[in-house]
């Protein structure tokens, strides 16, 4: 009988040893990055600016997106208050190579392009910088898996710390990531600023499935330093309706049409 306790509590050690290397944290990234996205997307947006003492000022806006092999477009047109609105944004992401950003803005009725030198300032007064608005090559950081099961926020995650190969070419020393292990999302995040300081939190407050995509519907970044947060909420989206090429492209950024 003692045996076959030994024997039985040695087996179980070895499936507790391959559950915990069954999967790495590059692994886990990977597997977000693969989450299934439509070619096309339309989406109507609140963004909340929210100061530390509650006060909130609501900015609505019109996203459209397209999704290739190795190539993104996004556009943002903001249609109100009266202080952002006909400020356009446009993002086109390559595998491999630097992201393209330009904003246009109607006061000075040019477009100007984002240098990759500003990524780290404020986008349209928002806790995200312009970097927040690209997704990081997957090797450009390390990524380590911290644990698996985590509950967060009644998910069942891994919990992945991501670092950057080259600490000069990124705003943060290094993020800690908490990935749904269902939808493969990432439902919660922190940022720590150079001297390893969390800086902000990044919090999916609902996920629905629309059309057979799991997307997030609203999102809250916290700087945790300042108290000021953003959140996003997606009032309504169409997805894998084509959206013309033209619409994706500097001349539209500067006209609207």
């Amino acid at each position: 009988m003692k045996l076959v306790k030994k024997i039985a509590a040695t087996a179980a050690m070895v499936m507790m040893a391959t559950a915990v290397f069954a999967i790495d944290g590059k692994t886990v990234v990977q597997q977000a990055l693969d989450v299934k996205e439509p070619d096309f997307s339309m989406s109507q947006v609140y963004m909340d600016l929210i100061e530390k003492d509650g006060t909130t000022e609501r900015r609505a806006i019109v996203e459209y997106g397209k999704s290739e092999e190795d190539s993104d477009s996004m556009i943002m047109m903001f249609k109100s208050p009266a202080s952002v609105k006909d400020t356009r944004f446009l993002q086109i992401t390559h595998d491999g190579a630097d992201d393209d950003k330009w904003i246009y803005l109607p006061a000075l009725r040019t477009t100007r392009r984002v240098a990759s030198s500003q990524g780290d300032k404020s986008f349209m007064g928002s806790d995200a910088t312009y970097d927040d608005m690209s997704t990081r090559d997957i090797n450009d950081d390390t990524h380590e898996l911290l644990a698996e099961d985590v509950n967060k926020n009644g998910y069942t995650c891994y919990q992945v710390k991501s670092t950057p190969v080259n600490a000069d070419d990124a705003q943060y020393k290094y993020r800690i990531s908490w990935y749904d292990k269902a939808t493969h999302l990432p439902i919660y995040a922190e940022m720590y600023d150079k001297d390893g300081k969390l800086l902000k939190t990044l919090e999916v407050e609902e996920i629905q499935n629309i059309d057979g995509y799991d997307t997030p519907m609203k999102n809250l970044l916290t700087n945790v330093q300042t108290g000021h947060a953003t959140r996003l909420t997606i009032v309504k989206l169409v997805v894998d309706k084509p959206i013309p090429d033209r619409v994706f492209t500097q001349s539209f950024l500067k006209t609207g049409r």
